[in-house]
């Protein structure tokens, strides 16, 4: 077969990578006509995404300056850079890129158009020395088409006569236009044959590199500058077709940059308009309210109403190769309820409600949300968290409670809401992973929305007038948050001691140890994690989770176990910045770079992060210190990159220029963070409040207020209960119709009890235990009549912790013999032996 003509050499190229996550601006056409997304980093476009949120379709565009004697310089390494919005809340750029050796400067304004998928960039060009007609100015710009950077194919090719930059890939093509007619031309393997290394090292394009297939492509193009023409235009069109993508490239050109800017900046300023006045300008300038409300908008999906994913961003990108397809662009039911209280939060409860709507188009069939998922609802990491089941709970309870889902609405969400609550009271306690997708265990964040969501999940079934269901719904919850401190509380530890406090709440406890009230009672190592330093005792590992008890209106701020956790996390999760103190996530964590500022790459050292201190913050709110809440703000805002975006973490490490890494400024997670600038709005309104804007009320009232206690105990095959208080009723629930054969005086006297089965399939029974007394074992087992067998083990439950089994899991072993028989009032299998615990 023949050599195509003009084919680059070096196929496939270099192994493909991300670029950085620091970024400093993102934008989008608030126009469904428009399904484009940018974002800006060093002075240039990084990712551009089409024809969703969740598909990124380049890597970067950016510009290279050639001049005499070799000169070669790249903007986005060779250049200072300043970014700054057209106005506030609007997220329409002005870029200044001045070469660090005074040859040059380069002025960008960059928006999308709302009439089409068209990116365009009005480029002007001054030099500062020398003669303009011995530089030339080429746009290098790396199609990522197929949402990774192998697979793509590049061409020069023409439209109507004129020469246009082409890409395609798994049937999305783009197409690079320019006012300013190109000069010479190339496409080319990154790497090996792009016009970066053509230029690098001829000083020029090498004109019969016209086309490179199926790889880590690059097309480079000159743009005509000149004395006289020292502004271009270049717009970077996306279609289904080459043809479509060059028609919308030619299509905006011809509009021009004014009349696009224009349409943008008016729906921009329309929909800020329209949102409570919560503006604040920080030192720096920036109004940090307009910037964090357009964050949040422009993280919205056009195509599926209420999508919005958790970044426009791949931490560590730069380091981040074609295996990390979703890097945060993806939704993560989590963030998106965050991201609905923002919206919520600053006035724009419509948006909110659309959130409801499409968690409700995702929810799978037996109830629970995807860990994180691509826009279509598909999943993306196989995990299961139990916060993430929760949260739409809350977000459909909070919007009910603000006159935004009356009576009628609820109805139609109320199948959601059954079974999302069915699925956290038949799975929970345990969270599958806790809130930051590592361990397994009883975390105090985790648990404490579980309990705040069943509580408001029954305040609408109630509503709905379902009483039954709503009263089993606060009894499991009543269950759970006596056992709160039993399962995440530890006192007598050496960390307590050396802090001077009695106890703490720790980070998680493992599911086997939990209900241990010291380290002696039996607590063991957390499974270790690749993501974390979590190979210690669980006492030893602490976090600022616990103050999501606060936050959800479980625990009074001012409660001693919580104050004397506040004193513990500050002592050993604070770090001191320039901008204030910021918080780790836990001790020991690992996602984050290492000591020496390489990227994190699977392992790492955790760094600080500022949405903890929006959540300090609102605790020292609930606590009365507003002061305190009001100087945190100013932490918070402090930690943002340039343009305002505040990342995931910051460096809390001495400055290392070569790695761009600033003491207290971004580290090279993913910046923005939706779930940052959602919680910068909260705590916006919180202050205006005077309170904490999503703390839900339902707790307060039951536990603070009235100090509600849980009458019994539950049991499950999923959660055995080993121990239970005396005086107090041992609930059996299970996934089955049942007898319960059950004994307090080792089967000296047998009792059964049938199950009854409530409205979210579990078959239940209370055994009346109250009074039996300390030390005393209740032992059960079942007898299943729609199967006609026995279950053939012995369950134990010890009262008071005067018997806690051996076994992690909560069950015992049986011995046979044939002393029960003639006890049983429940038909035997033939032949079967009746057995006793050992």
């Amino acid at each position: 077969m023949a050599a195509t003509p003009n084919l680059a050499p070096g196929a496939p190229g270099i192994p493909a990578r991300w670029t950085s996550s620091a970024k400093s601006g993102v934008g989008t056409a608030l126009s469904p006509a428009s399904p484009i997304w940018f974002t800006i980093s060093h002075g240039i476009l990084n990712e551009v995404y089409y024809p969703g949120l969740d598909s990124a379709c380049t890597r970067d565009l950016g510009l290279i300056v050639t001049g005499p004697g070799g000169y070669f310089s790249e903007e986005k390494r060779d250049a200072e850079h300043s970014v700054e919005p057209f106005e506030d809340g609007v997220p329409a750029y002005k870029l200044v890129n001045t070469a660090a050796d005074g040859t040059y400067r380069i002025e960008k304004r960059i928006v999308t158009d709302p009439e089409r998928p068209a990116l365009l960039q009005e480029i002007s060009f001054t030099l500062l020395r020398g003669a303009v007609a011995d530089h030339r100015v080429y746009a290098l710009l790396a199609p990522h088409l197929v949402n990774a950077g192998m697979g793509n194919t590049a061409w020069v090719g023409d439209y109507e006569g004129k020469p246009v930059l082409f890409a395609s890939g798994r049937g999305v093509c783009l197409a690079l236009a320019s006012s300013l007619p190109w000069g010479a031309c190339s496409a080319g393997y990154v790497g090996v044959s792009d016009g970066w290394q053509q230029l690098h090292r001829d000083g020029r394009l090498d004109l019969a590199c016209r086309r490179a297939e199926d790889g880590n492509v690059a097309l480079t193009g000159e743009i005509g500058f000149s004395a006289a023409n020292p502004k271009a235009l270049l717009a970077l069109s996306f279609g289904t077709t080459p043809q479509e993508a060059a028609e919308n490239a030619s299509a905006s050109l011809k509009r021009g940059f004014a009349a696009a800017a224009g349409a943008y900046v008016k729906k921009w300023r329309k929909w800020q308009a329209g949102l409570l006045l919560l503006d604040r300008h920080a030192a720096s300038g920036i109004n940090t309210y307009r910037v964090s409300t357009a964050i949040l908008a422009t993280h919205r999906s056009s195509a599926k109403s209420g999508a919005a994913v958790a970044s426009l961003s791949i931490p560590w990108g730069f380091s981040k190769g074609d295996d990390d397809l979703g890097g945060y662009h993806l939704v993560w039911p989590r963030d998106l309820v965050e991201t609905a209280g923002g919206f919520l939060a600053a006035g724009d409860s419509a948006q909110a409600l659309e959130i409801l709507a499409y968690l409700r188009s995702i929810q799978q069939p037996d109830g629970h949300w995807p860990q994180n998922a691509w826009l279509d609802g598909s999943a993306y990491w196989p995990g299961i968290q139990m916060d993430e089941c929760a949260f739409p709970l809350l977000l459909a309870d909070a919007l009910r409670r603000a006159g935004h889902l009356p009576d009628a609405a609820l109805l139609s969400f109320m199948p959601m809401i059954e079974h999302a609550a069915s699925y956290v009271v038949r799975n929970g306690p345990v969270t599958g992973e806790d809130r930051w997708e590592e361990d397994a265990g009883y975390s105090p964040f985790t648990l404490a929305v579980e309990i705040a969501a069943l509580l408001a999940a029954a305040d609408m079934f109630d509503v709905c007038g379902k009483g039954e269901p709503a009263n089993y719904l606060r009894e499991t919850a009543d269950v759970w948050n006596d056992q709160i401190e039993r399962w995440t509380y530890v006192t007598g530890t050496s960390l307590g001691e050396e802090v001077g406090v009695k106890g703490y709440y720790i980070r998680i406890a493992p599911p086997d140890t939990a209900g241990a009230a010291s380290p002696k009672d039996g607590y063991v190592p957390i499974k270790n994690r690749p993501l974390g330093d979590t190979d210690r005792p669980a006492e030893a590992i602490v976090s600022p989770d616990a103050l999501a008890l606060v936050r959800f209106g479980l625990r009074a701020a001012d409660d001693p176990r919580i104050v004397d956790t506040v004193k513990v996390i500050d002592a050993r999760l604070s770090c001191d910045l320039p901008q204030g103190p910021v918080w780790y996530r836990y001790t020991g964590d690992g996602y984050g770079e290492h000591a020496d500022g390489a990227p994190f790459d699977g392992t790492g050292q955790g760094r600080a992060w500022p949405l903890l201190v929006g959540e300090r913050a609102h605790y020292e709110l609930a606590a009365g210190r507003k002061d305190k809440a009001a100087s945190l703000l100013k932490t918070f805002e402090g930690s943002a990159g340039p343009g305002g975006l505040l990342p995931e973490q910051v460096w809390d490490g001495p400055d290392m220029p070569e790695r761009e890494l600033r003491h207290g400024g971004p580290s090279g997670s993913a910046m923005p963070l939706v779930w940052a600038h959602s919680e910068h709005i909260k705590l916006l309104r919180s202050l205006s409040d005077g309170a904490a804007f999503d703390m839900p009320p339902q707790g307060v009232k039951r536990y603070i207020e009235d100090r509600t206690v849980a009458p019994r105990r539950t049991w499950r095959f999923n959660h055995k209960v080993r121990t239970m208080p005396a005086g107090k009723m041992l609930r059996v629930e299970l996934l089955a119709r049942a007898v319960v054969h059950w004994s307090s005086d080792g089967w000296a006297t047998i009792h059964d009890a049938e199950t009854t089965e409530n409205a979210f399939g579990l078959h239940l029974t209370d055994l009346p235990v109250a009074d039996v007394p300390p030390g005393s074992t209740i032992v059960f087992t079942f007898f299943w009549p729609d199967a006609g067998r026995w279950e053939k083990v012995d369950f134990s439950v010890g009262i008071d912790k005067s018997m806690i089994p051996k076994s992690g899991n909560g069950f015992r072993k049986r011995s046979c013999s044939n002393d029960r028989a003639s006890r049983s009032s429940i038909p035997q299998e033939p032949g079967r032996e009746t057995c006793r615990s050992e």
